[in-house]
This record gives structure tokens, C-alpha cells and sequence, in this order.
């Protein structure tokens, strides 16, 4: 068996699929505009959100209307056979040009709109402008009155003009993509780079690298027709599976950063909002009650009314601290083998409890410096979280003649 035949098994199985398969992307695509935009709207005057707005929308348009039924109706609509050609081939050099722009000012930064930086923004959008006008002249020129839509650039691969306009918008898309990629492979080599935007170049990366062999199965194919010979399955069937991976990768890469920053944020207000529950039950032990309940409080409202509730309870108690237990406690601490920091998280933890059990009418005898407390209250809460340790502490803490009382 031949590898064109060993490799019809695949490819009939993706042959069955082609009608519906470019919406896959095209619904990815569309995902990942649809999380950038309210970006994009309120940073409207970024050059880079708006690069990757451009690029999104474009890649979007390119699968819409690459797809069959998509092809057929604007055919039909224009009455113009295979218009879709020189449409969709302009989306696809567009897209491109989108590529470049982003790459562009992904690397100068937004803040460094050089005089360089702008020359070479405007060579690619002449260049790829330029393109864009070529192929709708070649389209002019070309005789295309069969309707193709699916094997187009095979089927007429050797008309005079319809054969440039392919050659031109498949060469265009090849120099974007191996401009972008070694770009985007050169950025993922920096050092200092967040661990989210690293992984999402990855993808970007590994989208266009299968977009270089999108292009290698269809200049294969094209190839093939002007010698005389048939592998149009590498431009019916592997080139489209390899377009739409290519997409879902790319797009990937654009949401990740966004999406994974967005969700470490989340996780981080919410594992600081637990992390405070002790602190927060044992100021609600002193003020008698709790924080009244908000229907629609966001996860940052949740953090701020505790850590203001824990605050505010704080703030009259700390003022009956005994500064001279703290530091026995914070020896104590140290001499059971704890770290600096950890240590007088367990001190604040024990003069604390000492201020709670002695009543409103304790009084350390002074007026202690509460600021370095009411800024840690996420240690001394995580400190809270040790009660076998904490009455340790104060028993070792608890000096002759001292009445500080170890909780059961």
C-alpha cells in the first residue's frame, strides 16, 4: 500500500466532516473575541488590544466564510461564481497582515510607538494591502465560471491568473507565519516572563507552526496539479483539519493569558477570604455578631467587608495588648523552632486571645503601636489555625506570677 493510500483512511474520515467542521473554530474564535472585548472597549486606545481585536475578528471571518454553505451563499447572493474566492483568500491575507501588526507592537510595547515601530506597522499593511488588490484583479482576469467549493485551488490550479492568485495568497500567508512564529518562539525564550502569557505564546506557537503545514499541504497539492500529478487529498482533507487545530490553538494562546490571570486572581481573593475565617469568628465572638449578608457581594467585596469587620473589631482590642507577653510569646515561638515571620504571627495570636479572655477591662497598661498588627491579620488568622501550638506558646510565655490563662 502507498502512503497516499495509507493515508486515505484519515483523510476520507475527515472528508465527511468538512461540511461542519469549520464552525468548531470559527465558535472558538468567536469565545475568545467575545472575552477580549470589554478589554478592547475600555483600553480602546491601546494599539495592541486593538491589533488583537483585528486579528480575532479576522480569524473568525476567515472560517465563517470558508465554510461550504457559507461559500454557496455568497456565490449565490453576488451571482458571481467562486467570488468567495478572492474573499476569503483577502480575510486570510488580512489576517496576516493582523499577525504582523500584533507581533509588531507585542514587541515594542505599548508605550514605545517609535518612529520604527511605526514604519514598519505601515510596510505591512501596504504590503499586505497591496496583495489584497492583486488577488481581486487576478480574480478579474481569471476565467473561473465552474463553482468550487471545496477543491478550488486544485481544480483550477493551472488557469492562467487563477493560478497566480493562488500562488500569491498562499506565499503571502507563508512569509506572515514564519515571520510571526519565529518571532513568537524567539518572546518565549525571554527570560522574566509570566507563567501564563509564557503558555499561551506556546500555543500561539504551536498554532502557527501547523499553520506552515497548512500551507506545505496546500503548495504540495497546488504543485502536484502543475506536474501533471494528484494529491489534492492533502488540500482537501489534511489542510483543513490542519487550519482548524491551528485556529483552536491560536486561540488558545489568546485566551490563556487573560483567562488563567483572571482565574489565579480569583483563586487568590478567595484563598485569602478563608485563610481569614478564624481571625474573622474570633472578632465576631467579641463584637457579638457577625457581617450582615449581601445578596450580590463579588468575591473582592466578600475579602474587603471581612477584612474591614476584622479591622475595625481589632483595632480597640489590640489597644489592650500586653507588649511585654508579645514578646516573651514571640521568644517562645522561636525557641519551639519557628520561622521569624511565623513567630510573631503566633505572638499577635497569643496577646490577642489574652485580650479577648480578659474582658473589656483589661488594659495592657499603654499604648501599643497596632500598626504592624492590623497589617498581618492574614498571618495571626493563619496562626489561629493552631491551637496545640498557640497554647504552647503562651505556656511557655506565661512567666512566674503571671495570671495569662491557657485555653482548653
Amino acid at each position: 500500500m502507498g502512503f497516499a493510500d495509507a493515508a486515505m483512511g484519515p483523510a476520507s474520515f475527515l472528508s465527511e466532516l468538512y461540511p461542519s467542521f469549520w464552525w468548531i473554530p470559527a465558535v472558538v474564535l468567536a469565545a475568545a473575541l467575545a472575552i477580549k472585548l470589554p478589554t478592547i472597549i475600555r483600553l480602546w486606545n491601546d494599539p495592541l488590544l486593538r491589533a488583537v481585536g483585528g486579528l480575532l475578528l479576522l480569524a473568525c471571518a476567515v472560517f465563517v466564510f470558508v465554510a461550504p454553505s457559507t461559500i454557496v451563499w455568497v456565490n449565490r447572493v453576488t451571482g458571481v461564481p467562486n467570488i468567495s474566492a478572492p474573499w476569503v483568500y483577502s480575510l486570510l491575507t488580512a489576517f496576516c497582515g493582523s499577525c504582523l501588526v500584533l507581533i509588531i507592537a507585542w514587541r515594542d510595547g505599548p508605550s514605545e510607538r517609535s518612529a520604527a515601530t511605526r514604519r514598519a506597522t505601515r510596510r505591512v499593511l501596504v504590503a499586505y494591502g497591496g496583495v489584497i488588490v492583486a488577488l481581486w484583479v487576478l480574480f478579474a482576469l481569471a476565467d473561473v465560471p465552474v463553482e468550487r467549493t471545496r477543491d478550488l485551488d486544485t481544480y483550477y490550479a493551472t488557469t492562467p491568473f487563477m493560478r497566480e492568485e493562488i500562488l500569491l495568497y498562499l506565499l503571502a500567508h507563508t512569509t506572515a507565519v514564519l515571520i510571526t512564529s519565529k518571532l513568537i518562539w524567539n518572546w518565549i525564550r525571554t527570560d522574566g516572563l509570566d507563567a501564563w502569557l509564557r503558555w499561551g505564546l506556546k500555543f500561539l506557537g504551536i498554532g502557527y507552526a501547523l499553520n506552515l503545514a497548512f500551507d506545505a499541504a496546500k503548495l504540495t497539492a497546488v504543485g502536484a496539479r502543475w506536474t501533471g500529478n494528484d494529491l489534492d487529498w492533502l488540500s482537501l482533507d489534511v489542510a483543513p483539519a490542519l487550519a482548524c487545530l491551528s485556529a483552536v490553538s491560536i486561540a488558545v494562546g489568546f485566551i490563556l493569558p487573560h483567562a488563567g490571570q483572571y482565574l489565579h486572581e480569583r483563586w487568590r481573593i478567595r484563598r485569602a477570604h478563608r485563610g481569614l475565617r478564624p481571625l474573622y469568628l474570633l472578632m465576631r465572638t467579641v463584637h457579638g455578631s457577625g457581617l450582615p449578608f449581601v445578596l450580590r457581594a463579588g468575591p473582592e467585596l466578600r475579602l474587603t467587608r471581612r477584612e474591614t469587620f476584622i479591622r475595625d473589631v481589632l483595632l480597640p482590642l489590640a489597644r489592650r495588648t500586653d507588649e511585654r507577653l508579645r514578646e516573651r510569646s514571640y521568644a517562645a515561638a522561636l525557641g519551639l523552632g519557628c520561622a521569624p515571620e511565623r513567630a510573631r504571627a503566633l505572638a499577635a495570636a497569643v496577646v490577642i486571645l489574652d485580650a479577648v479572655d480578659a474582658g473589656p477591662g483589661g488594659d495592657g497598661g499603654h499604648d501599643p503601636d497596632t500598626t504592624e498588627l492590623l497589617r498581618e491579620i492574614g498571618d495571626v488568622s493563619r496562626a489561629l489555625r493552631h491551637p496545640d501550638l498557640i497554647r504552647e506558646v503562651r505556656a511557655r510565655a506565661a512567666a512566674p506570677g503571671d495570671t495569662v490563662a491557657v485555653t482548653e
